[in-house]
């Protein structure tokens, strides 16, 4: 039996793997490769880290607007829907317990929450999210 996500560590496993499917799936690794350079991973990776952190544990590691840096790309359903089955994959790989299902549905709710606000955006030209 795996266990639960409990500390940064996991985090981190996690993190990884996960973005380690994304620069190889057909469908993400152009758009994420579009924004994130070869060498800029390792940054990444270091902010996706505390994101999780942050949203997870409570602890204030992470500092930004994550919409900001997502709501003018060009994705759609389908990118979302294939971003959340990877996460929720490399989560059920690795992890067991509460805080795993936690995780998933956090992000999943992120997915949902970012498209509809894109759809918002892209459907009113003239309306700017607000920093």
């Amino acid at each position: 039996m795996q266990d639960d996500i409990r500390d940064i560590d996991d985090i981190k496993l996690f993190v990884d793997e996960f973005y380690a499917k994304v620069q190889t799936d057909e469908l993400l690794a152009p758009i994420f490769g579009s924004k994130i350079e070869d060498g800029e991973w390792e940054k990444h990776l270091n902010k996706m880290y505390s994101f999780w952190e942050t949203v997870l544990f409570h602890k204030q590691s992470y500092k930004g607007s994550p919409f900001m840096k997502h709501y003018n790309l060009p994705i759609e359903s389908k990118h979302f829907n294939q971003w959340v089955a990877l996460f929720s994959q490399t989560i059920d790989e690795n992890f067991r317990g509460e805080k795993a299902v936690e995780t998933k549905g956090r992000a999943a709710k992120m997915a949902l929450m970012f498209e509809s606000k894109m759809n918002y955006y892209n459907t009113n030209p003239n309306a700017k999210p607000i920093v």
